[in-house]
């Protein structure tokens, strides 16, 4: 199985113990890939203070945490699902920065793991929550 993860998903795997992060650690075990596009990267690290205090962790520990993300999230590079976007762009219109997980999801051909409510707002593209996933597995 496989998944494009959006920053929420990505953000609460900082979380030590949350459902989140045992769960893309017992997926990647489990031979689950699961895909993010390169500017995830650049969010993350340009919310570093935010993500530290949501989470609770300090920036050492946020930076372990981004190496073991890491090596566990195929980061996948804008070039690669670039030509994707006018597509997506249509399924999820008004919302341009959300529109690199669609392209993704349609060059992948994979669903999406996202909280977001309005990524369901759509037919195109299989969009799975956190709490569907958990049922699932």
């Amino acid at each position: 199985m496989e998944f494009i993860v959006d920053a929420s998903i990505i953000f609460s795997f900082f979380k030590s113990q949350s459902f989140t992060r045992n769960f893309i650690k017992h997926a990647y075990v489990s031979g689950v890939r699961l895909y993010a596009p390169d500017f995830l990267l650049d969010e993350l690290f340009s919310l570093k203070k935010k993500v530290c205090i949501y989470s609770g962790i300090e920036e050492e520990e946020f930076l372990t945490s981004c190496i073991l993300l890491y090596s566990l999230i195929d980061v996948v590079p804008k070039s690669e699902y670039n030509k994707f976007m006018p597509r997506a762009l249509k399924v999820l219109p008004g919302h341009p920065k959300d529109a690199a997980y669609f392209a993704l999801s349609l060059k992948q051909g994979v669903p999406i793991w996202s909280n977001e409510k309005r990524f369901k707002q759509q037919s195109k593209i299989v969009v799975f929550s956190t709490h569907e996933l958990k049922k699932l597995f």
